[in-house]
């Protein structure tokens, strides 16, 4: 038995996606033996089983295609409406985590507003004339988290020092085993959030991501990008990019800045000067690589030296990781771990109060509540404390 579908649900989603017609079939159809023909989907009658085969693209649960209002492409619905070009290729994962918050802060927009909540702009903007060192150094008297030995409680509270300035902070966690990983580090939609990924690898990425996607802020200019503290080497940079990266730089260095700046030169006479390096990262959440890439930049280490420290940290790495990744599986064999869980996001304190606001006020119910933070009934009242 079919059923009807609003074909121009169907029809806004590809062009929200940037997708084809055949780009759609092809991905319904590559695990299929049989494959679906075109008529079978782009019509107002639709069997259940290849609506859901279209959901499993999309997520937009069934009754999305059934609604018979039909929507309108709007600048204000989605960032893929408002801009055309961004500094990544975006991949279908990527587009789907960035429709996802877009709609979810949307939405929080609209119950910050019922509650009277006020959680507008307070930073101003700043443009490309100004100096982003100066920038850096006045943002730091009052975002800067201060100094903390482990860095994932330096990205949270940093998190919680944006939420105080009214930025909104969503830190996203893929599933290891997830098929469609999102080609994204970090994005930032007007009028002040900012959407992260969590890396997996290391948090100074992640620091390092927050911090550029906070330059975007600054400018008032929204991405979606790949973030790499280091990229300002492997590809030409725009100028935008250019400051956010500058930005970030002196953000999180802050006076240590005057370090760097008093090595001549990083050469194997003075071990490439990785005394001074390790002690710089450790305490800025910068990574080595990205202090070394400022080096080269300043002509303090030649291009030759600097492809062997890469290589030397490459290789520190993955002796790393690999020691982590022995660790774990052994302690899955002694029964100390269970295999499977995946880690939970930092939640902004904004988000928070959000909710817990609407729902105190009766705007949303436990349900919505816990849908919204992603957490069971029974942890609702103890997430609010």
């Amino acid at each position: 038995m079919k059923i009807e579908q609003n074909i121009s649900r169907l029809t806004y989603l590809l062009s929200l996606f940037k997708m084809t017609e055949e780009e759609l079939l092809y991905i319904i159809n590559k695990d299929l033996k049989k494959h679906v023909p075109r008529d079978e989907i782009f019509s107002d009658r639709i069997d259940p089983v290849n609506l859901k085969r279209i959901d499993k693209v999309f997520n937009k649960g069934l009754h999305y295609y059934l609604d018979p209002k039909s929507p309108e492409p709007s600048r204000d619905a989605s960032i893929f409406f408002r801009k055309t070009e961004f500094e990544t290729d975006l991949n279908i994962g990527a587009r789907k985590i960035v429709n996802h918050f877009e709609e979810f802060k949307i939405s929080l927009s609209a119950l910050a507003k019922l509650a009277d909540l006020n959680i507008e702009r307070t930073i101003p903007t700043y443009n490309l004339n100004h100096d982003p060192k100066s920038v850096a150094e006045e943002l730091r008297k009052f975002l800067y988290p201060g100094l903390h030995s482990k860095q994932r409680d330096f990205l949270k509270n940093l998190i919680t020092k944006l939420a105080e300035a009214n930025i909104l902070v969503f830190e996203f966690v893929e599933a290891p085993r997830k098929k469609e990983r999102a080609n994204i580090d970090g994005v930032f939609l007007t009028p002040n959030v900012i959407v992260l990924k969590r890396n997996q690898g290391a948090f100074s990425r992640e620091i390092f991501t927050l911090a550029h996607e906070l330059g975007h802020y600054l400018l008032g200019i929204e991405e979606i990008e790949e973030i790499n503290d280091t990229n300002f080497v492997d590809q030409v940079l725009s100028s935008v990019e250019q400051w956010c990266n500058d930005f970030a730089y002196h953000f999180l260095i802050g006076k240590l800045d005057d370090e760097i700046e008093k090595i001549e030169i990083a050469d194997g006479s003075n071990d490439y000067c990785f005394d001074i390096i390790d002690k710089i990262s450790d305490i800025t959440n910068l990574s080595r690589l990205a202090l070394f890439t400022r080096l080269l930049l300043k002509h303090k280490i030649s291009a030759s030296n600097y492809r062997l420290v890469k290589s030397e940290l490459d290789a520190r790495y993955k002796e790393k990781k690999e020691a982590e990744r022995r660790k774990r599986e052994l302690e899955k064999l002694e029964g100390k771990i269970q295999g499977g869980s995946i880690a939970k996001p930092i939640y902004s304190p904004l988000l928070v109060t959000t909710i817990q606001t609407a729902f105190y006020e009766g705007l949303i119910n436990e349900y919505e509540a816990c849908k919204s933070l992603n957490i069971s009934p029974v942890k609702l009242e103890s997430f609010f404390k």
